[in-house]
């Protein structure tokens, strides 16, 4: 390790004094430098180059288990400590989440539903709690909205909208997307904050006429709706923070892009055991057929 540190800081400093600093010879390190590198150091070359490209692909967003867990899918057998030390020796790291921040105004008249999810964020199916809420992006046209309902089984967002407005509709063309996409049959949980958008009549309307159970967190407390705000946290680490949005036509398609392309369909989550959300569903249906 030492031999290797030299050649690394010989662009900087002389081999001399390295070599007097680390207390090693000058005929040891040019010893070193002419072996041919070990059969573990060519793979750890090899699996580095695997590892910059799963981290690519993930646009630069996975930190190590998620890297690891990939490069298993891809029947490459490695220790995630391995995958971890070499994501820190070449400066490969996961985008971090910011904390929650409370953005309800539930300074209302309409009523509050009960909360029925109780943090029991863990289910057995689809369509059985769907959680939802709202946050903003800045671009420089202004504030860009963005709702999403996400179904708790898998974690996948079921429904999504954008808008330049917080006014219902925003909230109610995501409720529609969920609708559409997934057609729920039976009574299903609906869980929000006690936002104004989710309090009104029209949405309590619509509500009930899917058969859908209306689900409020308690008054101030993000942790009752926690699924939806790591949701944000995570899309906010991982594309909004990054980017300089111009218009909202362009933000919306972004976030389009990350949810439909990336999100749903590729991004490896903990809660599915290192699955994507539609093939955690994909892998539940298959097994309840089989049963």
């Amino acid at each position: 390790m030492r031999f290797a540190f030299i050649d690394a800081q010989k662009a900087q400093h002389s081999v001399d004094m390295l070599c007097r600093v680390l207390e090693v010879s000058r005929s040891g390190y040019y010893a070193w430098k002419g072996r041919e590198p070990s059969a573990h150091s060519k793979k750890d070359a090899q699996l580095a180059v695997e590892v910059a490209a799963v981290h690519e692909g993930s646009r630069r967003t996975y930190g190590s288990p998620r890297v690891h867990a990939e490069l298993q899918a891809r029947g490459q057998q490695v220790s995630r400590k391995r995958v971890a030390r070499l994501m820190h020796e070449n400066d490969l790291r996961a985008r971090r989440k910011r904390r929650f921040r409370v953005t309800t105004n539930s300074k209302h008249a309409h009523p509050v539903a009960p909360n029925l999810v109780e943090r029991q964020f863990e289910v057995t199916a689809p369509n059985l709690v769907w959680v939802t809420d709202i946050t903003y992006v800045w671009t420089r046209q202004g504030w860009l909205y963005l709702a999403v309902i996400l179904d708790l089984f898998a974690r996948r967002v079921v429904g999504w909208s954008c808008g330049d407005s917080l006014e219902g509709e925003l909230t109610l063309r995501a409720l529609e997307m969920a609708l559409r996409t997934r057609r729920p049959a039976g009574r299903l949980i609906h869980h929000s904050d006690r936002g104004s958008q989710y309090a009104s009549d029209e949405y309590r309307k619509r509500l009930a006429a899917a058969g859908m159970t209306c689900s409020m967190s308690r008054k101030g407390d993000c942790w009752d709706n926690a699924v939806a705000e790591s949701f944000f946290a995570t899309l906010k680490a991982e594309l909004v923070d990054e980017a300089a949005f111009i218009t909202r036509d362009q933000a919306t398609s972004s976030i389009a892009d990350y949810i439909e392309s990336f999100y749903n369909l590729q991004r490896r989550h903990s809660h599915n055991g290192y699955l994507s959300p539609i093939e955690f569903e994909l892998l539940a249906q298959s097994a309840a057929l089989a049963a």
